[in-house]
């Protein structure tokens, strides 16, 4: 990831010194995806060095990855056999690797999980493509049109379509199954997704810009569709969180003075605003830890002791910096 990141970081660079407006223009998806993956890990908040990686790894190793396979297909087949063909598969199974790193590290636990990662990876490697796209669209003169469609009408084209691949994976977590095979189908989607839009971009050089325009009506509809399946899987984690606390309180021995606020979403969330920023960071601590252990009894099977053990001592000194707080 370190030789990745250094030659990400040069490309960058270089694209700042030739076309500083594409920089700029560029980190506005990022401004306008990132609030929406951040509250849809608010159930079971991740640690933000976990999110922070899955986004440099979209941003440094799924870029390198993906732009030197891109550019072999392109030299020897062309450019539409690069966009169509490799890209989505490239692309797609180099971000579906932040993931599983996730994964590994014990750090996704759930679906909502599997869904916040992929978002992360694929915001990453979507933020340094659309500076290659509006360095480009610069020198060629159609810098706004560009901007438009790829910055305000598809900035959650990338996440959308890694989506599945986070779904299949939270899935086969929270179920007790192996990441392989089972992600299989959940990539194989991304992928197929992503040709598509590809495709229809393609096209759309040759046909005009109505198929783009077609395409980009789909997509938004598509996301609209993706949205709404998240909200209802996200309040149904909020509801199973709030109805496993009191069992929570009482296997780790909490008092009902440190649970009452985690009884009703609503509670909770206003009293943490009415804390500091430091009383707002440890009573995150406390959610996050109870918010995993949820997710680890409510899996199928014997619980991973192991991992209870874990979860359980995170539990004990988030509480005991509340404590102190008191």
């Amino acid at each position: 990831m370190i030789v990745a990141g250094a030659l990400s970081l040069l490309m960058i660079v270089g694209l700042g010194v030739q076309a500083p407006a594409a920089i700029g223009l560029g980190l506005v998806p990022l401004v306008i995806v990132a609030p929406v993956l951040m509250w849809l890990d608010r159930v079971e908040p991740e640690p933000w060095p976990a999110r922070i990686h899955a986004l440099l790894w979209g941003a440094t190793v799924a870029v390198v990855i993906a732009g030197t396979i891109n550019s072999i297909v392109a030299v020897a087949w062309g450019e539409t056999a690069a966009a169509v063909l490799s890209a989505p598969i490239v692309e797609e199974t180099a971000k579906a690797f932040a993931i599983v790193y996730a994964v590994r590290r014990r750090e996704l636990d759930g679906v909502m999980d599997g869904v916040v990662y992929a978002g992360w990876s694929a915001l990453g490697f979507a933020v340094v493509e659309d500076f290659l796209y509006f360095a480009t669209a610069e020198e060629s003169g159609v810098l706004v049109e560009t901007f438009i469609l790829r910055a305000l009408l598809t900035p959650f084209a990338h996440p959308l379509f890694t989506t599945w691949t986070g779904l299949a994976i939270g899935l086969a977590v929270s179920r007790g199954r192996p990441v392989f095979p089972s992600m299989l189908w959940g990539l194989g989607l991304a992928i197929a997704t992503h040709m598509a839009w590809n495709g229809a971009l393609s096209l759309g050089e040759v046909d005009g810009g109505s198929v783009v325009a077609l395409a980009a009506l789909l997509f938004v509809v598509l996301f609209i569709a993706g949205m709404i399946s998240l909200i209802v899987v996200r309040r149904s984690q909020q509801k199973r969180f709030v109805e496993l606390v009191p069992w929570l309180a009482q296997r780790y021995g909490m008092a009902q003075s440190e649970v009452s606020v985690f009884g009703h979403w609503s509670s909770m969330w206003s009293a943490r605003r009415a804390l500091s920023r430091s009383g707002r960071k440890d009573f995150d601590a406390v959610h996050a830890a109870l918010a995993r252990l949820a997710h680890l009894h409510d899996r199928p099977g014997p619980t991973d002791l192991a991992t209870e053990q874990v979860l359980a001592a995170q539990l004990y000194r988030a509480r005991q910096k509340v404590s102190g707080r008191s």
